[in-house]
């Protein structure tokens, strides 16, 4: 290994983002460590499959201060990603004890593992998330938009990004968190709309099932592209100081349009197989999120390349083509 190569640990690597981050990284010549912990989904390894004899795996987790004495120890980071949480908001309501000791006090066990190693030079890339603003009056959303949120999960990532603002200001570390707005891809959880609807319309494409409930089709979201917030994400750690950024297209859109987009793809119609069901609705979800990147755009020089039907298309195809070898249809 060269020497001037550099160490980027990631939390979460078998996750959606981590999975393009550990890509990106490994392109970009980095020795890429990844975190996973014994209970992780066997589903994410898939992810990973392609790049797995690339990386450095090894067993942690964020609820466990040991472990991440232990990694830290035996890789030293220049950089860290931590990416793994509790990501779906009604898991957060299920498990709340859970949801706080993984995306609170696993940045706190993350800083404080740092600190007892000297490791003051390592930089830190926290996820945020945009539920941290709740249900905002005004929009699109920015840096300096006051954060009221309405979940258990909203609220620990809010929590956890002033640990970071804190550590940044009474520590010096370099410690950023990117505000990040919904981001998809062929590789996001099943649980999460934008997979239910591709994978459903899909399955109902190869006559698998007849419909597809889904709650409130007008709530509105600004929804980007993963790989494209994972660049961002190395960009905040490059930079002269650290700072905080939001990473949004500044483009919204319904659930209605994603049904749109990928029946559509598949020349299908969504009104003749999408219905709603009260039992999807949630009584404090946020309505409309939209993000305002413009001081990424300025500063980071970071700006999105894959627009919204583009994703949404690309999705619908992969778990078509997927479901079709699975049923050998």
């Amino acid at each position: 290994m060269s020497e001037n190569k550099k160490t980027a640990l990631i939390t979460g690597i078998t996750g959606q983002d981590g999975s393009y981050l550990a890509e990106l990284l490994l392109a970009k010549g980095y020795r890429v460590v990844g975190m996973i912990s014994r209970h992780h989904n066997p589903l994410g390894s898939a992810n990973i499959a392609h790049i797995e004899d690339k990386l450095d795996l090894c067993e942690g987790d964020l609820v466990e201060s040991e472990s991440l004495l232990q990694i830290f120890t035996t890789y030293r980071p220049d950089e860290v990603y931590n990416l793994a949480a509790i990501t779906f908001v009604p898991q957060g309501w299920e498990v709340p004890t859970v949801t706080f000791d993984i995306n609170l006090l696993g940045v706190a066990r993350l800083f404080e593992a740092m600190f007892r190693l000297g490791l003051t030079k390592t930089r830190l890339f926290q996820a945020s998330s945009a539920e941290m603003f709740g249900k905002p009056t005004t929009s699109p959303l920015t840096e300096e938009t006051p954060m009221r949120p309405v979940n258990l999960y909203g609220i620990s990532k809010l929590a956890a990004h002033q640990v970071i603002g804190a550590m940044r200001a009474e520590k010096d570390f370099f410690a950023v968190s990117g505000i990040l707005f919904n981001h998809e891809s062929p590789r996001r959880g099943q649980q999460f709309v934008t997979r239910k609807i591709t994978q459903t319309a899909a399955r109902i494409k190869l006559g698998l099932v007849g419909e597809l409930l889904l709650g409130d089709l007008e709530a509105a979201r600004d929804w980007g592209y993963a790989p494209d917030y994972v660049q961002a994400m190395w960009l905040m750690l490059q930079q002269n100081k650290p700072d905080d950024f939001v990473i949004a297209t500044g483009v919204s859109h319904i659930v209605r349009d994603i049904c749109e987009v990928a029946f559509t793809s598949l020349g299908l119609n969504y009104q003749d197989f999408v219905k709603t069901d009260p039992a999807f609705l949630r009584k404090t979800d946020v309505r409309t999120l939209l993000g305002d990147a413009n001081k990424a755009k300025s500063v980071l020089g970071w700006q999105p390349k894959t627009d919204f039907a583009e994703m949404i298309t690309q999705m619908t195809k992969s778990d078509y083509e997927q479901l079709a070898k699975e049923s050998h249809v």
